[in-house]
């Protein structure tokens, strides 16, 4: 994949479209690494994903605001940080801090699309939920167990987050028993419902939820790997000098019913969450797929937009470490492309400029020709109205993540 400043790609996917609204594709995936074929993973399983690289703009350095799901997906549908909003957990509805907000949706509502959510978009739970006033209608979200086999679902423990089975799950099921599937199904309607109203463009978020914990996936996606040459995190010890209170060992994890009790993980465990880790999102992959053959068969890639964003990173045992919730690069770094309109399967590059989930709203604005709200912390990718390649559009990226009554806080530079 060639390497090109991002706003020289990105720029010209303005070109031709000169009149035509493009529709946009935002596909989000809950807790996804940069753990893919197109980022040099080889042991990934992801030809699907890899395909959209092929054809988009991939940046190399891209970060979350925080790694957790609330707070970063407030920066990307509002286009502020955490630390502007102030809220750093997943219970705190964004309109708490900014009732007045004008969301990325809201401004492609606005300029005549219709905005659709399917899956998860905005972070559910711990009394948080959807934004209803960001979308068009009534937010989609597939219904249906977490688990498929009996003797999981008979195996679930309470919580404090309610109860949870076991961390994994390799089931003979189709696709969309696991809620995954049912998104792609429902994104596949919603693209069709879209070619027979071509006056009308659409603003589609897609959000997975895989490869989330529980990993559960279908047996063909775990067949997709050996466990004996799954690989396991070289460094597992805490990094030498770190304040106490920086890292994290796996509080998330340990309320799945059948993890060993302790900081350290066995091997044998180890290695199959990390098996589990690359099914699942093998899983999501492939769903993934599906909406992107349909966009094709359709002809509305012809005109869309397309995204996919990993809304944080996770660790892998990386230090000793499993989940998301800190500040290390294993936590913050996010896999995120971005497909100008017609774009093809050769026509990607990869762009070393730092972006970070803020940055996303004032982008998509430009890419589609409307104006982004003022006062975002977010910096388009593009140069000003699009017309002006930007050079190098970012030196920098901020992220933070709290911990009892500090803030820790992350500045990236070269």
């Amino acid at each position: 994949m060639k390497t090109l400043s991002a706003g020289v790609l990105l720029a010209s996917a303005l070109s031709g479209l000169a009149g035509v609204k493009p529709n946009v594709l935002l596909i989000c995936v809950d807790d996804l690494k940069p753990a893919l074929g197109c980022y040099g993973d080889t042991f990934a399983q992801t030809p699907n994903i890899d395909r959209l690289a092929s054809r988009s703009t991939l940046f190399e350095r891209a970060y979350c605001n925080q790694a957790v799901c609330a707070p970063s997906r407030n920066a990307l549908i509002t286009g502020l940080r955490p630390d502007t909003l102030g809220i750093y957990d997943l219970g705190t509805n964004f309109r708490k801090a900014v009732p007045d907000a004008v969301t990325m949706p809201q401004v492609f509502m606005k300029a005549g699309y219709r905005a659709e959510a399917l899956g998860k978009i905005m972070h559910r739970g711990h009394g948080n939920g959807e934004d209803t006033a960001s979308w068009s209608v009534a937010p989609w979200y597939p219904k249906g167990e977490r688990y498929a086999l009996k003797e999981s679902a008979a195996a679930m423990k309470p919580g404090r987050n309610g109860p949870r089975g076991p961390a994994t799950e390799c089931a003979e099921v189709a696709d969309n028993f696991y809620g995954d599937g049912k998104i792609a199904d429902e994104a596949i309607a919603r693209l069709r419902e879209a070619k027979a109203k071509p006056e009308e463009p659409f603003f589609l978020a897609v959000g997975f939820l895989k490869p989330h914990l529980p990993f559960v996936a279908p047996k063909k996606y775990w067949d997709l790997y050996e466990r004996k040459k799954v690989p396991l995190a070289e460094f597992q010890e805490v990094p030498k000098g770190a304040p106490s209170y920086a890292p994290q060992f796996g509080g998330e994890l340990h309320q799945y019913s059948d993890v060993p009790e302790g900081k350290k993980i066995p091997e044998d465990y180890q290695r199959l969450l990390v098996h589990g880790y690359y099914a699942a999102t093998s899983y999501a992959d492939a769903q993934i797929g599906k909406v992107l053959d349909a966009l094709d068969e359709t002809g509305l890639a012809e005109n869309t937009i397309i995204v996919l964003w990993g809304d944080h990173g996770w660790h892998l045992g990386d230090h000793g470490m499993w989940c998301k919730h800190t500040n290390y690069e294993e936590a913050a770094r996010i896999p995120l492309m971005i497909a100008e309109p017609g774009a093809k399967d050769d026509s990607g590059k990869a762009s070393g400029t730092f972006i970070e989930t803020a940055d996303l709203f004032p982008t998509l604005c430009t890419m589609a020709g409307l104006k982004a709200p003022e006062g975002l912390d977010g910096t388009s990718h593009l140069g000003l109205g699009g017309a002006i390649p930007a050079r190098v559009t970012k030196n920098h990226v901020f992220h933070v993540y709290p911990r009892g009554n500090r803030i820790g806080r992350a500045i990236r530079t070269e």
